[in-house]
């Protein structure tokens, strides 16, 4: 996942959704609609967003040092949690109340709506644009089907900036819609309806964010496919019999730590083993270039099996120097 291109399409985002937010508040007054003011908290929500999304490219690009030897990768995870909650505190809470009050106790009101619908049809192609970027990065850079490249992608930060402007489409149509059926009928009850809806997709965005974004934090595992990569790609190597056991560990979307136990031959010397082992490093490191730690632990064929994880004490020699 190129960091270049996630931080160019939060970007477009965050641009679309600081001009979205003025004029959906303001044409929101003028036309009295609870919507079109939901639509408005909506990208006042996803532009504080798209800030945390790129504190969180920034923050996660530091090196290594002592206390972090593997990195600050995980802080897009921290970073996309906080994300997630703005979603739902500022975006979907205040929908939702809005609607409610539009419901039970407003009148309608505003004599601009013709401005509400103006907005909505510049927002349709700014909030188009954004989903455009965002869209194309990920059939870019889908291996398969682009759906199960979403579904499978570590990199919190786009997936954020895709579901954001997914949702905002489907917002609009919403605020459209309620809008449209307010002034034909005359009802405030379908204008609160719209913000309701829009404030339910909210959550629906933040709870998905939310649970990547918390499953990553706590140290997920790399896909099925890469993990079978990886234990086809060591396997193959001349002198290893067959691998024990293979643990795999994401410490941000673009590295990948491989722990694993396998078993070489014995009828190569510990010198060997230590070169096949450097050899492995590097072609799993050309093949998958997420992988940015491998540790092997030789292990021999006859060994009791484990149900513990691989020991990472300091004595134990890391055979990829």
């Amino acid at each position: 996942m190129s960091r270049a291109e996630t931080t160019k399409t939060v970007l477009v985002a965050g641009t679309a959704n600081l001009l979205l937010a003025i004029t959906k508040l303001v044409a929101g007054v003028l036309a009295g609609s609870s919507a079109m003011l939901a639509e408005g908290a909506h990208s006042v929500a996803d532009t504080l967003n798209q800030a945390f999304l790129l504190a969180s490219l920034r923050r996660s690009a530091r090196p290594p040092d002592r206390r972090h030897p593997f990195g600050y990768g995980n802080e897009r995870y921290f970073w996309s949690l906080l994300a997630a909650f703005g979603i739902l505190v500022a975006g979907a809470g205040y929908s939702i109340f809005e609607g409610v009050l539009a419901i039970v106790g407003r009148e309608p009101g505003g004599e601009q709506v013709w401005l509400a619908f103006t907005v909505l049809a510049v927002a349709a192609v700014l909030e188009g644009t954004s989903w455009l970027r965002a869209f194309t990065q990920a059939r870019r850079e889908a291996r398969g089907t682009v759906v199960g490249h979403v579904r499978r992608t570590p990199d919190v930060t786009f997936k954020a900036a895709l579901f954001e402007d997914t949702a905002a489409m489907i917002g609009l149509a919403f605020a459209a819609a309620g809008l449209t059926l307010r002034e034909a009928t005359g009802s405030p009850v379908w204008d609160g309806i719209a913000s309701i809806l829009i404030g339910l997709l909210l959550v629906v965005v933040a709870f998905a964010l939310g649970r990547d974004s918390r499953h990553l934090l706590i140290g997920q595992a790399a896909d099925p496919a890469a993990q079978r990569e990886i234990r086809a790609e060591i396997t193959a190597a001349p002198g290893v019999d067959g691998v024990e056991e293979l643990f795999t560990m994401h410490f941000g979307p673009e590295e990948i730590l491989v722990a694993a136990k396998v078993h070489f031959s014995d009828a190569i010397s510990a010198d060997e083993a230590e070169d096949i082992a450097g050899d492995i490093d590097r072609r799993l490191r050309e093949r998958l270039p997420a992988v940015r730690h491998v540790f092997l632990d030789p292990t021999q064929e006859d060994a009791p099996q484990r149900d513990s994880a691989p020991s990472m004490d300091p004595a134990r020699r890391d055979l990829t120097g």
